[in-house]
Formats: structure tokens, sequence, C-alpha cells
């Protein structure tokens, strides 16, 4: 029996490879030349990703780790980690203020779905904690004004960036690294991958369909008008520089906590990333309905100005972009992942991406839609229910979660 799956992102290599490992012929279309998605990393000196890109432990990292899919990975060398920066009222500091520190060690459950971030925030640390806190998960929100969303959406996504011991991991050569063992580890399986290979209509008389493309994309392939969510718009603006001088050094990451922005130079946990003796910094800052790429970038710039001396005598390379719609899911008051576009869309197709109904951080939201689709294809292909088993639960605690179990009963014969 054969399963097709739309898109070579993220998403659509999990669901490949999950079906193809429990036994089915997989054919995956990708419309562009290489695969990844937002995932990729571009060639040349400085391999950038489409804004700052990790992944965080969890059940990705640990499926993504079991089957040998994320290479070598980076370390933050102590000297760097010392040198993260947050700019609060203008200026750069050292340390975070204490009440963002207290908001991070909030129990989540405390945390409210139907009541914006800024507002439960503020009644427990106060309102420049509550607004710091909520500028600083801008890294993970992409969102010009996190504080408007969801109390539990954003608090998740505090926790989980400011574990202890930090849950963030690098891979050397960037997320591309993860990308090609994916497709390398989905061809050895059996899939078969078309790139270039653009999907205008489903197939007449096809098996079960994964559509793991943007909601854009799939509200147009599958005559939907209903696929859409909330997203938002970011300005990207990386950075190749030269050194700094002896005796001077920059920062790691510089946090925006006056408004959403982030600035990371990725080159420290990963040498390969840039040319010797040059550096790639990332900067994301959102920016809100009817502000210009130009106002990010000169947001980010200030942020240059904090965190690296002299850098724009010390420019080598430079690129910017808009990510529009393309940041992955939020959560406004009042609604959870439950609410966004189902997985299972009837008539044996199948929605995978970072804004269906899936729960998880960024790319997390697409891996995990990923699997619930091949897994509910599978079923379609063995002609028994797709409500067994339930939907995966949102997680109490943004720690290590435990990966949820292999599924046991879905081999194709």
């Amino acid at each position: 029996m054969h399963l097709t799956v739309i898109g070579g992102g993220v998403a659509g290599l999990t669901a490949a490879l999950t079906a193809a490992e429990a036994g089915a012929q997989v054919t995956l279309y990708e419309a562009h030349h290489a695969l990844g998605g937002r995932g990729r990393t571009a060639e040349g000196p400085y391999r950038a990703n489409e804004g700052p890109h990790v992944f965080y432990t969890g059940p990705m990292w640990t499926w993504l780790r079991r089957r040998d899919l994320v290479g070598p990975v980076g370390r933050i060398p102590l000297r760097d980690a010392v040198t993260f920066r947050f700019r609060q009222h203008g200026a750069a500091r050292a340390l975070p203020p204490r009440g963002l520190v207290r908001l991070a060690r909030t129990d989540l459950r405390k945390a409210p779905v139907d009541v914006d971030f800024l507002t439960w925030a503020t009644g427990v640390a106060g309102a420049e904690a509550a607004r710091a806190a909520a500028n600083f998960t801008g890294v993970v929100a992409f969102h010009h004004d996190p504080g408007s969303l969801s109390a539990a959406f954003v608090q998740e996504r505090l926790r989980r960036v400011t574990a202890m011991p930090p849950g963030a991991r690098y891979l050397r050569g960037g997320w591309g690294q993860a990308i090609e063992r994916m497709a390398r580890r989905a061809r050895e399986a059996g899939v078969r991958i078309e790139t270039s290979a653009r999907v205008d209509a489903l197939p007449e008389a096809h098996g079960p369909v994964v559509v793991a493309t943007s909601l854009a994309a799939a509200r147009t392939l599958l005559g939907d008008d209903s696929l859409h969510g909330t997203s938002g718009r970011t300005a990207l603006v990386d950075l190749g520089l030269a050194n700094p001088r002896r005796g001077r050094r920059d920062a790691f990451i510089v946090s925006d906590l006056d408004a959403p922005g982030w600035v990371e130079r990725f080159s420290a946990t990963s040498s390969a990333l840039a040319p010797a003796g040059r550096s790639l910094v990332q900067a994301q800052v959102p920016i809100a309905p009817g502000e210009s790429k130009a106002d990010g970038s000169a947001r980010a710039e200030a942020l240059f100005d904090l965190g690296y001396p002299g850098w724009r005598e010390r420019v080598e390379w430079r690129g910017e972009a808009l990510a529009q719609g393309r940041t992955g899911a939020l959560d406004l008051p009042g609604t959870t992942w439950r609410d966004r576009p189902a997985i299972d869309r009837g008539d044996g197709v199948f929605l995978a991406g970072d804004q269906v109904a899936a729960p998880g951080l960024l790319g997390e939201v697409a891996f995990n839609s990923g699997r619930r689709a091949a897994e509910l294809a599978l079923r379609a292909l063995r002609g028994t229910s797709s409500t067994e088993p339930t939907e995966p639960t949102e997680p109490t605690e943004p720690t290590e979660p435990t990966e949820p179990t292999e599924p046991l009963d879905l081999k194709v014969t």
C-alpha cells in the first residue's frame, strides 16, 4: 500500500520516515530543488538558517538522536556563555531582572489559557517584569507583542527557553545537517523523493496523502478556505563579521527586553558556519502591522551596537529578509494548539506543519504533526479506526518530556 507526502520540510520528512519505518511504500514530492523548507542551511561561506535555529531537548530531539540524525553537536564555550547580554531601558546589562527570573520559575500550570500573558504575568511579578518576560520570549514567538498571546502559550515557551540546564542544542553544520541525514535515512528506508516537483492537485483515486506544506499552500491545494492560522512578521538580519581585535569580545547573545528582538552569534558553537577568523551573527526582530522590514533592521542594528563593537567596519557579508506568516503557530487567549487546523481532513487527507493541531515549540509542531499524520495515514491504509490512540496531550511542565511510545501496531503488510 502506498502513501503520498507533499512537502519535504521537517514535517514531510518526519511523516515519510515514520511511514517507511512501519513498512509503507512512500513517495515524497518537494516543489523546490532542495529539501528542508525553513530548516535549510544556506550554502556558501556563511551557513545561515532562516532566522535563529536551535533544537530543544524533548521528544523531537530524542527521536532524532535515537536514529543518529543530528550529527556532531556544538557546545557553547564558557568564555562565550558569559557574554549573554540583555537590553533594558536602552542599556546593556549582564543579568536579567529578578522579576523575569521569578516568572520563569512559575509553574506552567498556574498560567491560564483564557488570559493574555501580560495581564497574568503583571499580577505575578509586576508590570515591568511582565513586559520584560514577554519581550524575552520573542525569540520563540516571533511576534511583535508576545504579551497579547495566551498566558499558557507564552509561559510554556518562557520556561523552555530558560530551563536549567539549558535545553538548547546546536548542530555544528546548522539545521541542514539534520535535514540531510533525515533525507538519507528516508531514501535508505525506501522513500522515493522527487524534488522540483510541484503538486497542484491531489492525484486521482489517491491513497492516503499527507500535505506537509504551509497553510497557505495547503489551502490552495485542498480548496479549503478554513485553513488559516495566526503567525508573525519578523525582520531577519544576518551578518558575517571579521572577528574583533585582541582584548575585545563580541556578545554571544543580545536579548532585547524593551521590545521583542534577539541576536545570536551562531559561529560560537560551530566554527564551520563561518570562514576562519569570522563570525556568523543572526538577528530576528518581530515587527508590528504597518511596520516595514527597514524598521526591524534599524532595531536589529541598535542591538548590534550593544553587543558587537565596531560591527559596521567589520561587516563582510550581510543578508536581510522578511519572514511573514512563516514563523510557526501562535495561540491567542482562549485558544490552545487543539484549536488550530486539524490534522485529519477526512477522505484520507492529513495535514502536517508548524501551524496545525499539534503541541510543541516551533519546529516541534511540524515534527509532532508529521508523526501523527503518518500514524493516521497508516491506519487508513490498514482500514482501522483513526481515533486510536488519542491525540497527544499538552505537556504540564516544559522540562524534558518523555518521548511518546513508539506505535507497535502500525506495520503495513
